[in-house]
């Protein structure tokens, strides 16, 4: 990214913050103050980490060139050894077996007893997190003024890059979490990331409102009139199955 510069070479501050120009021609005014505390948070949490590690390694250190196996052969051993003066060495191999399969039997049961609650939690689980995407792409401000296809049209595209971590909906592009350009180190809000989602989209062009929209996300659809939903029959078949059966949903028509 490079700093934006006004006609006199001057730096073009907005709210007092610097403007940088991204490869893709969007303009972000850069907070330093933000950035800075990001870091600050980010060093202390890799400070914990790392003394956990130690600690961790620490603990470790009397048992370093132990094996591991031989270690539980010997204990084994050693408890065998112990009980022959009870019962024979066979005997208690049984015994613990017996002990083993009578736990295992327990825990069987129990699972099959609260098998109905956990499928209950588990749905409720399920229904709640469709539920929350649900809400966060109808109530999108970037769906209501820059796509020409409805809410649930653009989740049937984009859905599966997104998840709900805790309280937050969070955007992935594959395994790799989408990252804020106005927030440095912070994940992007679910507007930020579906706008990022959708510029790197093929058929970006197909669902992107072609009148009346302006900024990031905004470029002529190439199909005529009805706000970027008219598309030609060759942009049309260049579109992938969902992308297509949104594009029909959402009162799109195909002009040849």
């Amino acid at each position: 990214m490079r700093l934006k510069l006004d006609e006199q070479g001057h730096a073009v501050v907005v709210d007092g913050k610097p403007v940088y120009v991204y490869e893709d021609g969007k303009e972000i005014p850069f907070d330093a103050a933000g950035t800075v505390a990001t870091i600050t948070r980010l060093n202390g949490e890799a400070k914990g980490h790392r003394e956990k590690y130690e600690a961790a390694a620490a603990a470790l250190k009397p048992f370093e060139g132990l094996d591991p196996e031989a270690a539980r052969a010997a204990l084994t051993t050693v408890a065998n050894l112990d009980a022959k003066k009870l019962i024979d060495a066979g005997e208690v191999e049984r015994v613990k077996a017996e002990t083993v399969k009578a736990y295992e039997d327990k825990l069987r049961a129990k699972d099959e007893q609260y098998k109905p609650v956990v499928e209950e939690r588990d749905a409720l689980g399920r229904k709640l997190v469709q539920q929350t995407l649900g809400n966060a792409f109808a109530g999108s401000t970037f769906i209501r003024d820059k796509i020409a296809i409805p809410p649930d049209a653009v989740q049937a595209i984009f859905g599966q890059n997104f998840r709900v971590e805790g309280d937050k909906v969070v955007a992935y592009r594959g395994e790799e979490k989408l990252f804020s350009r106005e927030r440095p180190g912070e994940v992007a809000s679910f507007d930020e990331a579906l706008g990022l989602l959708v510029e790197g989209w093929h058929g970006r062009d197909s669902i992107v409102k072609g009148s009346g929209a302006s900024g990031s996300g905004a470029r002529g659809s190439g199909g005529g009139s009805g706000g970027g939903k008219s598309v030609s029959r060759a942009a049309f078949e260049q579109l992938d199955p969902v992308a297509r059966m949104a594009h029909i949903k959402g009162g799109g028509t195909v002009t040849d």
